[in-house]
């Protein structure tokens, strides 16, 4: 929740994140992200293949207007995409 509200004070300041973004990051949880131009890169994650299938069905599940991305440069640090269409 610290991580919306943080994202929030940013909005105000920087680009706004679109609603569809904001659902997802306030069910799914992410415990470190970073901001993008047109999404947001969620870091740290150890079981990869778990995670990216989770972020997919909840995209599907809202019908949110999202996508993952992720390649073997961000696998090696634990990472993978979430971005807007």
């Amino acid at each position: 929740m610290r991580q919306l509200a943080r994202l929030l004070n940013m909005e105000k300041t920087e680009t706004k994140i679109s609603a569809d973004l904001q659902k997802f990051i306030e069910k799914f949880e992410p415990n470190k992200f970073k901001m993008m131009a047109k999404g947001i890169e969620i870091r740290g994650i150890n079981d990869m293949h778990r995670n990216i299938a989770q972020a997919k069905d909840l995209i599907a599940r809202l019908e949110l207007n999202l996508f993952v991305s992720h390649n073997a440069e961000m696998l090696s640090y634990g990472a993978f995409e979430v971005n807007t269409l």
